[in-house]
């Protein structure tokens, strides 16, 4: 079985309810088990909100920065999402390292948790910027698991 979708988003608050949304009915449909489809759906709403709040050139305001893109894939027996946009970035990782460090949050800070929170949901993430154009990338994978009423969706 083989599903994907992509949506090019605003960067506004009630995109980030929709996408999860998509995300949680596709699976729904799919028979995935509904612990992973949560998972997965917090992840996404953390990468959305991420680039609604931070994914924008409020300096430059060309086209591109006032949208994001989301895009799912349930591939066999793992679910790939990105979200990518067309901020500033990620600042620059420093040497040795592919990509820019993810500090944990102070406990008492009200900002800050999403990416972490993503790698604590994901079975694989990948953080990173758009090569030459500008802007992030966060992408994260998790293996599925299926609901044991409902066998997985197959291609006919």
């Amino acid at each position: 079985m083989s599903i994907w979708w992509s949506l090019h988003l605003r960067r506004e608050a009630a995109s980030v309810p929709l996408a999860r949304r998509l995300l949680i009915g596709t699976m729904e449909t799919a028979g995935v088990d509904p612990d992973i489809s949560y998972d997965l759906s917090v992840a996404l709403s953390e990468a959305c909100a991420n680039a609604v709040e931070h994914g924008g050139d409020t300096a430059c305001g060309g086209p591109g920065s006032e949208a994001y893109r989301v895009t799912a894939y349930l591939d066999g027996e793992k679910c790939r999402i990105e979200v990518a946009d067309a901020g500033p970035g990620f600042p620059a990782a420093s040497a040795g390292r592919s990509r820019p460090p993810i500090r944990p949050a102070h406990s008492d800070a009200e900002n800050g948790r999403g990416l972490c929170l993503i790698e604590q949901l994901a079975d694989h993430v990948h953080i990173g910027n758009k090569p030459g154009r500008g802007g992030a990338v966060v992408s994260f994978d998790k293996v599925l698991k299926w609901r044991e009423d409902a066998a997985p969706l197959m291609a006919v």
